[in-house]
């Protein structure tokens, strides 16, 4: 454990708020959960020079890769979308011998290596929750923490900074629909499926058409009864593997020819046209975007078990009767079990919405999906979709929040040139095409473009010469 933050260097509590003593803890900056994210964070603070407390509701490191975690959406087939050099810190490489798309447990086993590597955990307070994260003047912040499950006292603590990196995969979205509440079946969301034991021998329905969506149908198919798998529009569906290679490292290849955008949709249609075929033939909608707009499905047995029969592509839900599911064509199905693969929405319970400058659909509008504009002290991590792994953007998020920190202590008038950018780019999407517009694609970066962006942000937060 780290120094217990519940008094000052003095052993007394100086400070209240409302009432409550709070401990100054002086120049240490708070992080506020320990998955990949928080762990980044942590690191790269600690490297920086900043003291660190970083609070996790759980009893051990890995966030989201935990499954054990009672938040965690990871089911037991659940393997890196991204290969393994696109997924990985850049500081702390994967071992060469695992495959290029790691299964969830050698994933928490990383995150395990890491946080032992740079000696992580005495900086973390296990099975503590943060209860609210309050501005408390000179830029500083109140951050009100307990047992989690709300058992014990609270305690609140001030601090130089915060850094969020709770996730934004933990809250499920849960759509509803027309006579949903008298349905008998059972309905679940994608979040609650964890093992194929679910759906052994059932008639399945799954809902959306994600990456989640797509394994939990391709799951099904081999060991439900039956299995429809319904979709409200088109995707481009991409292979895992592209000439031996993962699709990932292929496109990053692509990319370091600078074609222009045009140019790479056109190439991609292509490829995917050859490989894939032409989706409308297994009765999947065609696609109502270009390539690059919306990332596509990383899975390269969908289409397989579609051909097969064991998968049966149907259109969107219309409603729900007591026994039955109507689709928007008209069909009815009569699943034992439907699977809500409806995504997650982002939950950052403990601060005030305007502190992110969430707009009326509870978006937050931050430079680099990092910066809010009014608060310099305040970053977010983790808060991005890309078309690669989450670690490596995350590692250098958390590296430009704490070269931030130092320049505005250092260089006062570089820094707030900084802000300048921070306040003009909060609405940026960091994507090389237009991209949708859906919940499910506002944190979607296309990794390039985002870390061109990030460079340059870190080129003009390089600390002064001494």
């Amino acid at each position: 454990m780290s120094t217990d933050p519940g008094y000052d260097a003095n052993g007394t509590l100086p400070l209240t708020r409302d009432g409550r003593a709070v401990s100054d803890r002086g120049g240490t900056v708070c992080v506020i959960g320990a998955g990949a994210s928080g762990l980044a964070a942590v690191k790269n603070l600690l490297e920086h020079g900043f003291g660190v407390d970083c609070y996790e509701r759980e009893t051990g490191v890995g966030g989201a890769w935990n499954w054990r975690h009672d938040r965690s959406p990871v089911s037991a087939g659940t393997h890196l979308i991204s290969s393994k050099p696109m997924s990985q810190y850049p500081d702390f490489p994967m071992p060469d011998a695992w495959p290029d798309y790691p299964a969830h447990g050698l994933v928490l086993s990383y995150l395990e290596r890491y946080a032992e590597h740079f000696e992580l955990k005495p900086h973390v307070w296990f099975g503590t929750e943060v209860v609210r994260v309050e501005p408390a003047g000179g830029d500083r912040w109140d951050v009100t923490t307990r047992s989690t499950g709300g058992c014990g006292s609270q305690r609140t603590s001030r601090y130089a900074a915060v850094v969020v990196a709770n996730g934004h995969n933990w809250a499920p979205r849960m759509p509803a629909y027309e006579g949903q509440e008298s349905y008998r079946g059972e309905i679940i969301h994608g979040s609650a499926y964890k093992e194929p034991n679910q759906v052994r021998g059932r008639k399945v329905l799954v809902v959306g058409g994600g990456n989640t969506g797509c394994d939990i149908a391709v799951e099904a198919a081999t060991h439900a009864a039956r299995c429809w798998h319904s979709t409200r529009r088109g995707y481009w569906y991409a292979p895992k593997y592209l000439m031996g290679r993962p699709t990932d490292q292929v496109n990053a290849g692509v990319l370091r020819w600078r074609l222009p955008l045009w140019l790479r949709q056109r190439l991609m249609h292509r490829v995917l046209r050859l490989v894939v075929g032409d989706l409308t033939r297994f009765g999947l909608p065609r696609p109502d975007h270009g390539v690059f707009q919306s990332h596509p499905i990383v899975n390269g047995q969908l289409l397989h078990h579609v051909g097969h029969g064991g998968i049966r592509p149907v259109p969107e839900v219309a409603r729900f009767t007591r026994h039955s599911v109507i689709l928007t064509d008209g069909r009815e199905l009569d699943p034992d079990l439907v699977v809500m693969a409806t995504g997650y929405e982002p939950r950052f319970e403990f601060l005030d919405p305007g502190l992110l400058d969430r707009d009326a659909d509870g978006r937050p509008r931050l430079y680099l999906h990092t910066f809010p504009a009014a608060q310099p002290t305040l970053a977010v991590a983790g808060l991005v979709q890309p078309d690669s792994g989450v670690l490596p953007l995350a590692h250098w998020q958390s590296v430009a929040f704490a070269r931030w920190l130092r320049l505005r202590e250092a260089a006062p008038q570089r820094a707030a040139r900084f802000r300048e950018r921070v306040s003009g780019g909060a609405r940026g999407r960091w994507k090389d095409a237009t991209p949708t517009d859906s919940p499910r694609h506002w944190f979607e970066v296309s990794h390039d473009v985002y870390l061109r962006e990030l460079q340059r942000a870190l080129d003009d937060l390089k600390a002064v010469p001494a």
